[in-house]
C-alpha cells in the first residue's frame, strides 16, 4: 500500500527540470518532446504512449532515450505500434531492473525492416554497438551463427559455426574454410541446427571431423558410425560411396539451401497432416518441429550485410603483423595494444568519437568505447563538424587518466585520416604529462603511414602484415564510429531526406 502511494504521489511530481537545447532563434527544434521537468511521470508516459500508438503496424527496431538524447535501450519488435506502447501502460510490469527504464525515458525512434528477423539482426548489431545501461543481453561477444560446408574436400562436410572466417586463436586459419561455402547469419541457432539434422537423412552428408581421402586404403578397414547405419550418412569413410556421387548429393543440399524449398514443405505437411489423422501425435510433432526448423532457413542474411563484422573479418596472422608493424615504426618493444580512433557525425550533428583496441593483432571488444563529443555544445543547433578539434577533445578525455598514471597506454595509437588529424591528437598529447610510445594515422586511398616523428609518411605494400594490421584497426574503429549513424540514416530519424 505505502509503495503504491508514493507511486501515485511521483506521478504526480514533474521530473527534475533540465535547460533545453535552443537553435540561434531561440526555438527548440521542431518535433522535439517537451524540456525534461516540464511533465509529470504521469503526463510523460501518456504522451509516450499516444505517440507509439502512432507507429506503424511493422516490424522494426525502437531506441529509448533519455532527457540527454542517451539511448538507454534498445529492442525489436514484429509490429511496433503494440509493442513499443506496451511499455506505457500504467498495468505494465517490466521487472524489477527494467521498471526503473520508465523513470528514464524521454523519447525513442524507430526504424523499419522487412521482416521480424532482420529486426533481431539490427537490435544484436545496435546493442553491441551502443551497449544501452538497460540492456542485459548481447553486450557479450557471442554471434548469431553460419553454415560450412567444405567444398574443397574430397568428401565436403556440414556443420555449424560461428567463425566464418576459420581463423584460430594463433592466427592460423582452418584449411577447411578454403573455398567453403558459408551461409549465414542464421537468427535461430536452434531452428538451424534441427534443420541440418533432420536435412541430413534426406541428403546423407557427413558432418563429423574426420579427413577422408577418396581411394584410401585404410577406408575398406573403417567401420562407419551410427549415423551411417541409421541412414542419416552415406559413410564415405569406408568406401560406401564414390566420390563423384557424394559431391552430386552435396551440389544438390547447397542448391536446396540456397533456393526457395517449397517442394519439401508442402510433402512434410502432408506427412504431419497424415500422421495427425491417423493419431499418430509423437510423430506429427516430429515433422512439424523438422518443418518450423527448414521454414527458418530462410531468416538468414549474409555476411555482405555486415551485420557481424567482428566474426567476419578474416585476420591475418597476428604475432606476424605485430612483429611487422615493430620494424616499420622502429620500435624497440614488442608491440602488444594499439588503440584506433575515428569521428563520424550526420551533417556536423550528433558526433561521435569511437575508440577500438586491438591487443596481440586481435579485437579485444571489452575496451571499444564511444564518446559524445562535447566541445560544440555551445554552438548554435549544437552543431558539431570540426574533426580537428573533436579529436584533440577525445585523446585528451582518453589519455588523461593515462598520463596521470591510472592508466596504461596503448603501444601505438592510431589516428583514422591524414597528417592534418594526426597534428590534432599530438596537440592534445602535448597538453599530458606523459607521452605516448608512438602515434601514427593512416591516410585513407594510398594508405600512407605519418608517424608523430617524421613529417614524411611510410608508403608500404598493400600486403605488408604490418600495414594489414593498421588497416584492420582503422576499419574497426570506422564501422564502430559510423554504424549507429547508418542505422539512423535508413530510418530518417534525423529528418534527412
Amino acid at each position: 500500500m505505502a509503495q503504491a502511494t508514493g507511486e501515485a504521489l511521483q506521478s504526480l511530481v514533474a521530473d527534475d527540470p533540465d535547460t533545453p537545447f535552443l537553435d540561434d532563434e531561440g526555438h527548440a527544434p521542431a518535433g522535439d518532446p517537451p524540456p525534461w521537468g516540464t511533465e509529470t511521470r504521469a503526463v510523460r508516459l501518456q504522451r509516450l504512449h499516444n505517440d507509439a500508438r502512432a507507429l506503424v503496424a511493422l516490424p522494426g527496431v525502437y531506441l529509448m532515450k533519455d532527457h540527454k538524447g542517451i539511448v538507454i535501450y534498445v529492442g525489436k519488435a514484429s509490429k511496433l505500434c503494440d509493442r513499443v506502447a506496451s511499455y506505457f501502460l500504467p498495468s505494465t510490469d517490466l521487472g524489477p531492473w527494467k521498471n526503473k527504464l520508465l523513470d528514464e525515458v524521454h523519447s525513442f525512434v524507430t526504424f523499419t525492416t522487412e521482416t521480424a528477423w532482420e529486426a533481431l539482426l539490427a537490435e544484436n548489431r545496435l546493442i553491441k554497438d551502443i551497449h544501452p545501461i538497460y540492456n542485459a543481453a548481447q553486450k557479450d561477444d557471442r554471434t548469431f551463427p553460419y553454415l560450412i560446408i567444405t567444398m574443397r574436400e574430397d568428401f565436403p562436410r556440414v556443420f555449424v559455426s560461428r567463425n566464418p572466417t576459420g581463423i584460430k586463436n594463433d592466427g592460423t586459419k582452418d584449411p577447411r574454410y578454403s573455398g567453403a561455402t558459408i551461409l549465414g547469419p542464421f537468427t535461430s541457432p536452434g531452428a538451424l541446427h534441427k534443420a541440418v539434422d533432420a536435412l541430413q537423412a534426406v541428403f546423407r552428408y557427413r558432418t563429423c571431423s574426420l579427413d577422408i581421402l577418396e581411394n584410401d586404403d585404410k577406408n575398406r578397414f573403417f567401420r562407419p558410425c551410427l549415423l551411417a547405419a541409421i541412414g542419416k550418412c552415406s559413410a564415405p569413410c569406408n568406401n560406401s560411396i564414390s566420390k563423384a556421387a557424394y559431391r552430386e548429393d552435396i551440389g544438390r543440399f547447397v542448391r536446396f539451401i540456397k533456393t526457395k524449398r517449397a517442394t519439401m514443405i508442402r510433402e512434410l505437411r502432408a506427412e504431419m497432416e497424415a500422421a495427425s489423422g491417423e493419431m499418430d501425435f509423437e510423430r506429427a510433432a516430429a515433422l512439424r518441429d523438422q518443418l518450423l526448423a527448414i521454414e527458418k532457413l530462410d531468416h538468414r542474411a549474409s555476411t555482405s550485410d555486415q551485420w557481424q563484422p567482428e566474426s567476419e573479418i578474416g585476420y591475418q596472422d597476428p604475432l606476424k603483423s605485430c612483429a611487422s608493424l615493430q620494424r616499420t615504426l622502429g620500435m624497440d618493444k614488442p608491440i602488444r595494444c594499439v588503440e584506433g580512433f575515428d569521428i563520424a557525425h550526420l551533417q556536423g550533428n550528433e558526433t561521435v568519437a569511437s575508440k577500438v583496441c586491438f591487443v596481440d593483432g586481435r579485437p579485444f571488444k571489452q575496451e571499444y568505447r564511444r564518446f559524445r563529443i562535447k566541445s560544440f555544445q555551445n554552438l548554435p543547433g549544437g552543431r558539431a563538424n570540426d574533426d580537428f578539434q573533436s579529436m584533440r577533445e577525445v585523446i585528451s578525455r582518453r589519455y588523461r587518466e593515462a598520463g596521470a598514471g591510472h592508466e596504461l597506454y596503448p603501444d601505438v595509437v592510431l589516428i583514422d585520416g591524414g597528417i592534418g588529424q594526426l597534428h590534432a591528437a599530438m596537440e592534445a598529447f602535448e597538453q599530458l604529462d606523459v607521452q605516448p610510445p608512438m602515434v601514427v594515422s593512416l591516410a585513407k586511398k594510398e594508405e600512407l603511414i605519418y608517424t608523430m616523428n617524421s613529417s614524411e609518411p611510410i608508403k608500404l605494400g598493400k600486403n605488408n602484415p604490418g600495414l594489414r594490421l593498421l588497416m584492420q584497426v582503422r576499419d574497426e574503429s570506422h564501422r564502430f564510429a559510423q554504424h549507429y549513424h547508418h542505422i539512423l540514416r535508413r530510418k530518417k530519424t534525423l529528418g534527412e531526406d
